[in-house]
């Protein structure tokens, strides 16, 4: 790899309005379930919870660019963490187990039913893979964001420096004070292709001693 492509050795990821356009605490509606004919998945909300009207179940899935980049970066050899506060964690790994992604196609290529795995795929469950996999890390519990990253550098034994984080609020840019390179997500349009890229670019910025020619390996 050369230098102007070096990664950090670990990136990691919020997931309300970072990874999926909702909070999962508040727009979904438990249990989720996978329809067992196109792995879409979904809640169990019937009605609009700010007017009471009846409305179909919520899906749940990732923002469009999301599955390409974790896809890259498993390829890469990346470490890949998520680090949310959500105060239900097990509705979190749920989704994440049960989101699909599809293995070694972009997702720009795939209609829009087929991004969580659908009929106009052969088959969803050999042509995907669950998105928990694509995690290294699960820093998932209510609790300030630098607990997480001190939880993530005592576990990979990776320095501050080596980390980048995706989040879409102001408040957690406090982990800089660790050493971690903090990229805000813009309020409601999730990471995309360009965010990631401008983010790897902020990371480089900060430590051109991490890209020299002599380390330019990850």
């Amino acid at each position: 790899m050369s230098a102007g492509s070096r990664l950090p050795k670990l990136i990691a990821f919020d997931l309300d309005y970072t990874l999926w356009d909702f909070w999962v605490d508040f727009h979904i509606t438990p249990p989720i379930r996978q329809d067992p004919a196109t792995g879409t998945v979904y809640d169990s909300s019937t009605a609009d919870i700010y007017y009471g009207r009846r409305t179909s179940p919520n899906t749940i899935e990732f923002y469009r660019d999301v599955p390409g980049i974790l896809r890259k970066l498993r390829n890469a050899g990346v470490t890949v963490a998520a680090c949310s506060r959500t105060p239900v964690p097990k509705l979190a790994m749920e989704a994440l187990r049960l989101i699909r992604i599809p293995n070694g196609m972009d997702t720009d290529t795939l209609p829009p039913t087929a991004r969580n795995g659908s009929s106009d795929t052969p088959s969803w469950k050999s042509t995907t893979t669950p998105a928990i996999k694509f995690f290294d890390q699960l820093e998932i519990y209510p609790t300030d964001k630098k607990v997480h990253f001190e939880a993530l550098h005592k576990k990979t034994g990776l320095p501050y420096s080596e980390m980048l984080f995706f989040d879409d609020e102001r408040r957690n840019r406090n982990v800089e004070t660790l050493g971690v390179t903090f990229i805000l997500v813009p309020e409601g349009l999730g990471v995309d292709n360009k965010l990631f890229e401008k983010g790897l670019d902020e990371w480089r910025k900060r430590h051109p001693e991490l890209i020299s020619p002599n380390t330019a390996e990850n």
